[in-house]
């Protein structure tokens, strides 16, 4: 992580995504403004938060480990999204580990700053408040799919989720790498290939390199039982 301390930039970002409006006053903010390069880790389990960090340019990976060493992928961020309101309100060390999936921007507010001034600004609490019951609902949604619907109805789901620009999830999921679409939706790549075979013989799909056109919305509608990550 590095940071930058170019004025100009950073009140370019502020005011690209409009940071006024998140708080009832933004004078004395101590803003600071983080670049990590690709493939660095922002975010690692455990460790302890030191601010409140805001994407404002690139793209970052959250996942999280479990009992068997593997990391599951939860969803990809792009700006403008939120990394720390868990850690910050319940006073928790970071839960997800997160990374850069390309050079990415943050602007870091210091949680010292937080607890002694930002607490009690409604406006930013609403914000937060916002910010964190969108992540329990697409959690909540991604995770009953996964254990109620089979693998190709999974497939359908992620694909339809993803064809749509007005799904806010559907954006922070979707991907090109086959090994993250399977670690998404629950499977295994080898079984995801099957599926993604299987579909393509049936001329419901059409998979060429890192694309995947879809020949037959009906069908794929049909598979998906009505279901989506949203």
């Amino acid at each position: 992580m590095k940071v930058l301390h170019d004025s100009n930039l950073l009140q370019e970002k502020m005011r690209e995504f409009d940071l006024e409006s998140l708080f009832a006053s933004i004078s004395g903010i101590p803003f600071e403004l983080r670049l990590y390069e690709e493939g660095e880790i922002v975010l690692a389990e455990g460790e302890r938060m030191d601010a409140l960090l805001f994407l404002v340019e690139g793209r970052i990976k959250i996942s999280s480990s479990v009992q068997t060493g593997k990391a599951l992928l939860l969803r990809f961020c792009e700006p403008f999204s939120v990394m720390g309101d868990i850690e910050l309100i319940q006073d928790v060390p970071v839960q997800s580990r997160v990374e850069a999936v390309r050079r990415t921007l943050c602007l870091a507010v210091p949680f010292s700053y937080a607890y002694g001034h930002l607490l009690d600004d409604p406006k930013f609490l609403m914000f937060l408040l916002t910010h964190v019951t969108f992540k329990l609902q697409t959690c909540t949604t991604a995770s009953r799919v996964n254990l109620l619907a089979g693998v190709e109805n999974r497939f359908a789901c992620y694909l339809l989720s993803t064809l749509h620009e007005q799904s806010e999830f559907g954006e922070e999921i979707r991907t090109a790498n086959t090994q993250e679409i399977a670690d998404l939706i629950g499977t295994t790549s080898r079984h995801l290939n099957r599926v993604i075979l299987k579909l393509s013989e049936q001329g419901v799909i059409r998979k060429e390199k890192d694309l995947i056109y879809i020949l037959d919305a009906r069908a794929l509608k049909e598979l998906s039982n009505g279901i989506r990550y949203e």
